[in-house]
């Protein structure tokens, strides 16, 4: 074979259905719906409430915005087609199609990754070294930052995109999954895949464990300045600030670890592949939902800075 019969066999690949029953199918069509439409909604507005409010013009708030960026465009990746898939006969995507939703679900999740860790490190600069915060996050620097993540994200995620594509899927094209998720995809390979598994290990591995060791370092330093704070006033006050990034964190990563570093049971078991799915839906759609939700219930900034938009344009609305 050559050219595309070499890699799929000339077929589309096929989603397995994460519900059976019709039903159950347009009930969760709704459900992600809605997720998706609020996701949309919360994300663009923390941009635009970003942008329109100037007490929120700091490195704190933009790389906040580019954080919701990430999270729309993340979400986008998955949720358009599953929805379509929910309605549709057949469960269908093309090659190019499946090696596009991989690359971009890989590229932004890194992404986001490294954007986490320039929030930590943004937050230890503001709180230990706050005479030279100014210097060290001028908006030079700061874009920088957003830059290099995005560039590393998708340079990770266009490494593990170029070795799937040397793979031939010439048996099998159903993938145990409701997206081109790489484990999945490589699981229906009908060639040899221990370089892209060595490199999933290694390389995303790496990865990961760069982003998290950078966060736990930044606030480490934190901590230990916190701690030199004589008031538990001042301590509480300082710490809370970090609170927000703190559950974002926690919550992003520990979803990754449990997804793709845990122990696993039996190959291809029931539970094995739900544990996955459900993992998935938390990882890839939930997750979006939740991290404007964490930043701006807790954040006195965030609030303030609403009830200023909303007076602005009600006192805009009462000149017209």
């Amino acid at each position: 074979m050559s050219g595309k019969n070499a890699t799929t066999g000339g077929k589309d690949f096929v989603f397995v259905e994460l519900a059976s029953s019709p039903t159950v199918r347009i009930l969760l069509f709704f459900v992600f719906l809605a997720i998706y439409i609020t996701t949309l909604v919360e994300n663009l507005g923390m941009v635009t409430l970003i942008r329109a409010s100037p007490r929120l013009h700091t490195p704190m708030y933009f790389f906040l915005s580019n954080l919701s960026f990430l999270d729309v465009c993340f979400s986008s990746v998955f949720v358009p087609k599953t929805l379509i898939n929910f309605l549709a006969e057949k469960k269908s995507i093309s090659f190019v199609g499946c090696l596009m939703q991989m690359f971009f679900s890989i590229g932004l999740g890194s992404s986001e990754c490294f954007l986490l860790a320039v929030m930590a490190y943004d937050r230890y600069v503001a709180i230990c070294k706050p005479l030279l915060y100014p210097a060290l996050m001028s908006p030079r620097v700061c874009n920088f930052l957003v830059v290099g993540s995005y560039v590393l994200g998708l340079s990770h995620s266009l490494i593990h995109t170029i070795f799937t594509v040397r793979v031939s899927f010439c048996g099998s094209n159903v993938i145990n999954h409701f997206f081109c998720d790489i484990t999945a995809l490589l699981l229906i390979a009908s060639s040899d895949t221990d370089v892209n598994e060595l490199l999933i290990y290694y390389l995303a591995g790496t990865v990961e464990l760069i982003t998290v060791m950078s966060v736990m370092v930044s606030y480490t330093y934190i901590l230990k300045h916190t701690m030199r704070i004589s008031t538990a006033a001042g301590r509480l006050k300082t710490f809370s600030t970090c609170t927000s990034h703190l559950t974002v964190v926690s919550i992003f990563h520990g979803a990754i670890l449990i997804l793709h570093f845990r122990p696993k049971v039996s190959s291809g078991s029931f539970v094995q592949d739900m544990s996955d799915k459900v993992l998935s839906v938390f990882y890839t759609i939930v997750i979006p939902l939740l991290n404007p939700l964490i930043y701006s219930l807790r954040n006195k900034e965030v609030k303030d800075a609403f009830r200023g938009v909303q007076r602005k344009g009600c006192g805009n609305i009462i000149r017209l």
